[in-house]
């Protein structure tokens, strides 16, 4: 799928904004594991999520009504409620334990500040949105041709799902000041590895150019 030929139908991906990532009493702040960044991305891509659900301007603009989804990392229980955690990320996060990022729980779910704005979740155990998740299928339902992805972090979660959007044939947009990652380091060369598959602009860049798409139809 393509949106070189037809019309810009666009899909908001959010990787893995939850409360037991992002919030002062969730798994990682208790493991003092935390991105002083990523704690502002919720309130800088509000507007974003806003802008794509937002009613059209003109009469049947293809634009308006844009997908907003959220990945949710999820450990699995087992039979015993003790989290099926993978031993690489063990061996990074020996903080996790019982009813972190459980499936419905507080932790798992999207931080309130955007909880509002999302349409579909999915729910993953690896770092991609796409891996064994049902987003692709729910993105090509719908008609999105054009994945905007945000999120944590940047070299992590969001360069995988972005990747795999790729392979995919999404035309799709990394919003720089969108994502985080622990280090600016970091952060920036995977933003620069992306470049290569994507799109990379800021919000506001994004905002501008949706609007100016808008105004066009």
């Amino acid at each position: 799928m393509s949106a070189s030929s037809e019309p810009k139908r666009y899909g908001f991906l959010i990787v893995d904004l939850q409360n037991d990532f992002l919030h002062p009493l969730g798994a990682y702040a208790r493991g003092k594991t935390t991105s002083s960044q990523a704690g502002l991305l919720p309130e800088r891509v509000l507007p974003v999520a806003q802008a794509l659900k937002a009613q059209p301007i003109a009469a049947q603009n293809p634009l308006a009504q844009g997908l907003v989804c959220a990945s949710l990392f999820t450990l699995w229980p087992d039979a015993q409620g003790e989290p099926m955690v993978s031993p690489h990320l063990l061996s990074k996060r020996s903080f996790l334990r019982k009813g972190d990022f459980a499936p419905g729980s507080w932790g798992q779910s999207v931080v309130d500040t955007l909880k509002d704005q999302v349409d579909v979740c999915v729910q993953k155990v690896a770092y991609s949105a796409f891996f064994n998740t049902q987003l692709d299928w729910v993105l090509r339902r719908a008609g999105v041709n054009t994945l905007v992805v945000c999120g944590i972090v940047t070299n992590g979660g969001v360069a995988s799902s972005v990747r795999d959007a790729h392979v995919r044939d999404y035309d799709t947009i990394v919003l720089r000041d969108g994502c985080a990652a622990f280090t600016d380091a970091q952060h920036q060369a995977a933003l620069a590895d992306m470049a290569s598959v994507a799109q990379v602009m800021d919000c506001e860049e994004f905002l501008h150019q949706f609007e100016r798409e808008q105004l066009a139809h």
